[in-house]
C-alpha cells in the first residue's frame, strides 16, 4: 500500500493592480452611470432595488446596472469587470 500526500496550498499570484480613481465629491454622479454587484444570495434583490432608486432619486444618478455574480463564493467574471470599467462608482455586497 502506497501513501500519496497532496499540499493543499495554492499558488500565489503576484499580480499588481492599479487602484480605482476616486470620486471627488458625490456631486460627481449626477448623470453617471453606477454598477452594482450581486453575489446572487437571497435578500439582495430587494436590497439592490432600493438602492438603485435612492441613487437616482437623491443623487440623480444616470443608468444603474446590476450585475450577478454566478457564484456567492467566487471572483467576479471577466464580464463584470470589463462591465465595472465603463462605470463612475461600483458597489458590491452580500444581500443576506
Amino acid at each position: 500500500m502506497s501513501l500519496i500526500v497532496l499540499d493543499p496550498t495554492a499558488t500565489v499570484s503576484q499580480k499588481t493592480h492599479k487602484s480605482a480613481g476616486r470620486l471627488k465629491s458625490i456631486q460627481a454622479l449626477n448623470g453617471a452611470m453606477v454598477g452594482i454587484i450581486s453575489n446572487g444570495k437571497q435578500g439582495s434583490e430587494g436590497l439592490f432595488a432600493h438602492l438603485e432608486q435612492l441613487l437616482q432619486e437623491t443623487y440623480e444618478v444616470d443608468k444603474v446596472v446590476l450585475l450577478r455574480k454566478s457564484n456567492y463564493s467566487a471572483p467576479a467574471a471577466a464580464e463584470i469587470i470589463d462591465a465595472a470599467r465603463e462605470w463612475t462608482l461600483a458597489i458590491t455586497g452580500p444581500g443576506d
